[in-house]
């Protein structure tokens, strides 16, 4: 390890653990007055278009409009979400289990940060932090190291009119190394991380406490029972949003054939346009490249897409998102996985049964864990979804990539990190959330005996074997 490097974060951790130590002993009120300046940091309106238009400027992913209303909608959510939750003292008592539930910090985090959400995700990991009464350091992707420096240098300014104490919120300096991310990481008291599965794996490696995230391949079910041209629209929404480079943007649409060709037209109507096996194959081309996506087109439009792949028909200019058709997954199917484009793979399914199996497999391949849309009023075919596909969430009727990471409209906590349980290779099967940045210490006291009779425990076995 770059000797260098050590030293340089040991003294970022050095100074946040000394603001933290300070700010370990606020008061509730004292604490949330810290967290609503962080949030009014970056939703204050100049701000916010600034940092979305830097985002857009320094990555080249997504576009200005979208990532306005991204940093704007997720952290008023986040901000609903925390308004009257506790986090500092007695924050829940069970009189008749004799349990007293005390938040304590769990000290400084190290936030690892992708360069598709520049802003918007670091803001709710600090956020969040700063509800546990925790000190944070962000490592971003090296494109997002700009922004993130600007939404600090907004955050410090908000947080000294609080008089909090100076180094709550750090970021690495730049130049970005692997080296300097890897030795926070290391000398960090938990990690959070979001992004790459490299990042991720680099988190649960790094011998500190550390939560990090699944990959992304959301597939969406339109039923028999949908309303297609409804389905047809929230799928139309999520899959261009931000061009794409929400986790949670649906990759892969499954269709039963009894509505297929009616979800094709509205499909349509909503702004995709249908390739065919040339073009299909030409995208392909673009797309992949030594069996890796190609930066070239990640979070692009679909008209820029389409013209570096050469495709020239109709259309093409006033194109929302691509769609191809497709029958297999694996390797051999690239459309079948994560696309991180407005592109999306259309499947065909015989009937409900098939349509799992599908997605089922495409999981086999890709995107275990996290979630899956379900556009349909049949109660059962959606409970089945929850009973046997391996996800932590069934979004129903709903723009996927705005309702998985919770929504005005859902009950979902707001967060730009979902655990994907251990099917997506986490610790955790949630909605990152202000709790996974806070230790619990319970007091426990005696309550009344109750031990059960070995007939209240064995009873019906012994009747049914013995």
């Amino acid at each position: 390890m770059n000797s260098s490097a050590r030293v340089a974060v040991a003294a970022l951790v050095d100074r946040a653990h000394v603001a933290q130590a300070i700010y370990a002993n606020y008061s509730q009120q004292q604490v949330d007055e810290v967290v609503t300046a962080a949030g009014w940091a970056i939703m204050q309106p100049e701000h916010n278009r600034a940092l979305a238009e830097m985002a857009v400027r320094d990555t080249g992913l997504g576009n200005v409009d979208d990532k306005v209303l991204k940093n704007y909608r997720k952290t008023l959510g986040l901000l609903r979400d925390l308004k009257n939750a506790r986090s500092v003292g007695v924050i829940a008592e069970y009189p008749e289990r004799g349990i007293v539930e005390i938040a304590r910090p769990v000290g400084v985090v190290a936030a690892i940060t992708p360069s598709t959400n520049p802003a918007a995700t670091p803001a709710n990991k600090i956020i969040n932090a700063l509800k546990g009464r925790n000190a944070i350091i962000i490592a971003p992707s090296p494109k997002g190291l700009t922004i993130c420096e600007a939404l600090l240098g907004y955050i410090d300014a908000e947080l000294k009119k609080t008089g909090a104490p100076q180094g709550l919120v750090q970021c690495l300096p730049g130049p970005i190394s692997k080296e300097a991310t890897q030795e926070l990481m290391r000398q960090a008291d938990l990690v959070v991380a979001t992004g790459s599965q490299n990042n991720v794996r680099a988190a649960y490696a790094s011998g500190t406490p550390a939560f990090g995230v699944g990959a992304g391949n959301v597939c969406a079910i339109v039923d028999d029972s949908a309303d297609v041209r409804e389905a047809a629209q929230n799928i139309a929404r999520s899959k261009t949003f931000d061009n794409a480079t929400s986790c949670s943007s649906e990759n892969s649409v499954v269709i039963l054939d009894a509505v297929y060709d009616r979800t094709m037209l509205a499909l349509n109507e909503a702004g995709g346009v249908l390739l065919n096996g040339e073009e299909k194959l030409r995208l392909q081309a673009l797309m992949w490249t030594g069996g890796k996506l190609n930066p070239a087109v990640t979070a692009q439009s679909a008209p820029r897409i389409a013209a570096l792949a050469g495709l020239e028909r109709a259309g093409f200019a006033a194109a929302k998102f691509l769609m191809v058709e497709e029958t297999g997954c694996g390797p051999e199917h690239p459309y079948s996985g994560e696309k991180l484009a407005p592109v999306l793979a259309v499947y065909r399914a015989r009937d409900f049964d098939h349509a799992c199996k599908m997605v089922a497999e495409i999981y086999a391949y890709q995107g275990a864990g996290h979630s899956v849309g379900i556009h349909s009023h049949n109660d059962a075919h959606i409970a089945r979804l929850g009973l046997e596909l391996p996800v932590c969430r069934v979004i129903v009727n709903q723009a996927h990539c705005f309702a998985t990471g919770g929504n005005f409209d859902n009950g979902l906590p707001f967060s730009l990190s979902m655990g994907c349980g251990t099917w997506g290779r986490n610790n955790f099967s949630d909605n990152m959330n202000y709790r996974h940045y806070l230790n619990i210490t319970r007091i426990v006291r005696k309550i009344p005996e109750r031990i059960p009779s070995e007939q209240e425990i064995f009873g019906d076995y012994l009747r049914k074997f013995s």
